[in-house]
């Protein structure tokens, strides 16, 4: 296409892709397999990131079908931990939310971190969807971190890091984490394993990976 006719529409495409961002917890389902080099770096098994998936899609949905619009809650998955963040208003709707996420089939944990209080603001949630984004290109930067074995989620100004990671790359995420502007505080959701368990889950040094083909387009889950 035509590079001039293509400016007009950068802002518009931009809009979209912020809009996407900022839907409150609207679980998206993936069509079609995961590119063979993602799945590769990742430490979780191919069928633990399916779950992943399959746990958010199912959390998400139960919210919505028991607790309406009243509550903002955002459901992150990793190795089937799950991490509850947003708000709602009353401890009685926080004790909900977590029994509805406790519910669903091979969630092994729970992290209840939902705020008491009025939804957060659209202009608050794009400020922390720009602290995710940052992050995220902070670890690609990282040459001693592998990006993908990282989970980022910004609520509030709160960056909460998931991942199946060493104490060491724990440390190095968290200090990253802290340097990144408009960050209030940082959580760690981390599980820990050991050097010698990194050594058997990273692939041999120079093994090429290619990529399958790409998946079709998420659509949001209805």
């Amino acid at each position: 296409m035509n590079r001039n006719l293509m400016r007009p529409l950068l802002p518009v495409l931009a809009a979209s892709t912020l809009l996407l961002g900022l839907s409150a917890c609207a679980p998206l389902v993936v069509g079609g397999a995961v590119a063979t080099a993602v799945v590769a770096t990742d430490r979780r098994t191919a069928a633990s990131q399916l779950e992943d998936e399959s746990i958010e899609l199912k959390v998400g949905n139960a919210v919505r079908q028991n607790m309406g619009d009243r509550v903002h809650v955002n459901v992150t998955s990793f190795n089937r931990r799950v991490l509850l963040t947003g708000e709602v208003t009353t401890a009685q709707e926080k004790t909900t939310v977590e029994r509805l996420a406790r519910s669903q089939d091979n969630v092994r944990e729970v992290i209840n971190d939902l705020g008491l209080g009025p939804a957060s603001s659209l202009t608050n949630r794009s400020k922390d969807l720009v602290i995710t984004s940052r992050m995220r290109a902070a670890l690609i930067d990282a040459k001693d971190l592998q990006v993908n074995a990282f989970g980022v989620t910004t609520e509030r100004g709160v960056i909460y890091l998931m991942g199946r990671v060493t104490e060491r790359e724990a440390k190095r995420a968290t200090e990253i984490a802290t340097s990144i502007s408009g960050v209030a505080k940082v959580v760690r959701v981390f599980e820990i394993i050991s050097e010698e368990e990194l050594r058997r889950l990273s692939p041999p040094p120079g093994q090429t990976v290619k990529s399958a083909t790409p998946a079709p387009a998420a659509t949001p889950a209805r």
